[in-house]
């Protein structure tokens, strides 16, 4: 090779590696503005420069896999508010002492009692836990009498607050769990029923899922159904003047049929959590033991509107009733008279246009049985498919896809946005009519 030859060779291989070099600054300046990103709307944003930088499917699934680099924060109790509407809403994050950037912690939100004698959004207290248990992070969200936590704000405020918690503090995401007493327990009932995705569990204590059929309060959207998509650990009190072992526990006892339920009746207890350091241990063994599967094999969402329509990898796109529709399935919202033992009375109002979706997984084939839904879409994994061979629906017995779907980065980014969840991606939308 004469020296003009090995000169050509040697400037060729160098603008090769500029060019390498370059793009991969691209990829890291785009995920590194990101991962900075403050809220979903600004993430969404930063998305679409992720998509112009050049980078592959492959290697933006295995960064938003590892995730953002966290930094050391402030211990102790840390007061915070976000503002939505024109309202802040406050709550207070008590951070372990020894807290490690590096390591994952589980997060627990306590959600207070005595909501309708709270006239307006101040915070009450120092903002500490009152049930300390395992280390984890505690979060002290507030509620009001015109912000119940029975109310569509309070659900977005929490899902507000934990977005915002993963931004900063290293979460696991598979270890978000809502725990209430009173008022507040009644509040982790209905979360449990409206937003059950970023959620592991859900822990009512000293209260009654029925004070939500109260007429002023059913505004038809609550569907016990939901329920089975998460654990639930239930303590009601023998002496509580409000909502007493007698009254509760034949709904729980009919839950139970279609939840997985750890329920610890206190027989001697009132409407009080002193028998907190007798139940601390089960309660934080419950939780340890029931960490959130990201991508269930089963599923089922029922609901009314599309404003809370998606469970995990399900999302529903349009109601109406179909020929094929299945009828009847198994209602959690039917139960017995508890005071007849005879007759079947419904636990809450349905308004005339409702739909359900259940799902079971079985490697790549994917079994839907419906009802009252017209569309609904398909979050696809590379944890739980094999992008590489067909994946198979059957919707109500008739299979209505069977092919390959290609990875779409596109998707994984806009989920990826939306979520800011490292253990749940989506590769691809399979939408099915």
């Amino acid at each position: 090779m004469n020296v003009f030859a090995l000169a050509l060779l040697t400037l060729l291989l160098l603008f090769s590696t500029l060019q390498a070099q370059n793009a991969g600054a691209r990829v890291e300046t785009a995920f590194q503005k990101f991962w900075n990103a403050r809220t979903t709307g600004e993430a969404e944003r930063e998305a679409g420069e992720v998509l112009k930088s050049g980078v592959s499917f492959d290697e933006a699934y295995r960064r938003l896999k590892a995730g953002r680099t966290y930094d050391s924060q402030k211990t102790g109790i840390v007061k915070l508010s976000h503002r939505s509407d024109g309202v802040e809403y406050f709550y207070a994050v008590t951070v372990p002492a020894n807290y490690d950037p590096a390591k994952r912690y589980q997060v627990r939100f306590q959600l207070h009692g005595g909501v309708s004698g709270r006239e307006n959004n101040q915070p009450r207290g120092t903002g500490e836990s009152p049930l300390q248990g395992a280390e984890q992070i505690y979060v002290v969200p507030y509620s009001w009498n015109a912000s119940p936590w029975w109310s569509e704000d309070q659900v977005f405020n929490l899902a507000a607050i934990t977005d915002s918690l993963k931004r900063t503090y290293n979460i696991d995401e598979n270890r978000v769990v809502v725990a209430g007493v009173s008022d507040g327990g009644t509040g982790a009932y209905y979360i449990a029923m409206r937003e059950t995705t970023p959620y592991a569990s859900f822990l009512p204590l000293n209260a009654f899922i029925m004070v939500l059929a109260n007429r002023e309060l059913d505004d038809g959207l609550n569907f016990p159904n939901n329920l089975r998509n998460k654990p639930l650990f239930v303590i009601n009190g023998g002496r509580d003047p409000l909502y007493p072992i007698s009254a509760v526990e034949p709904f729980v006892r009919h839950f139970m049929s279609g939840v997985e339920t750890e329920y610890v009746p206190r027989p001697e207890a009132g409407h009080n959590t002193a028998w907190w350091p007798d139940v601390k241990d089960r309660f934080e063994k419950f939780v340890t033991d029931h960490p959130r599967d990201p991508h269930p094999d089963k599923l089922t969402w029922e609901t009314a509107n599309l404003k809370r329509n998606r469970a995990h990898w399900l999302v529903i796109d349009q109601l109406g009733a179909q020929p094929q529709d299945v009828k009847p399935l198994p209602d959690l919202n039917v139960m017995v008279d508890p005071t007849t033992g005879t007759s079947f009375v419904p636990m809450f109002r349905r308004p005339t246009r409702h739909g359900r979706v259940d799902l079971v997984r079985d490697g790549n084939t994917i079994q839907a049985t419906t009802r009252g839904v017209a569309s609904f879409t398909l979050l696809l994994s590379p944890d739980e498919f094999d992008f590489k061979q067909p994946i198979k629906v059957v919707t109500n017995g008739r299979t209505v896809f069977n092919g390959r779907v290609e990875p779409n980065l596109q998707t994984l980014m806009k989920w990826a946005a939306r979520d800011n969840d490292r253990a749940m991606l989506y590769g691809a939308e399979l939408k099915i009519k």
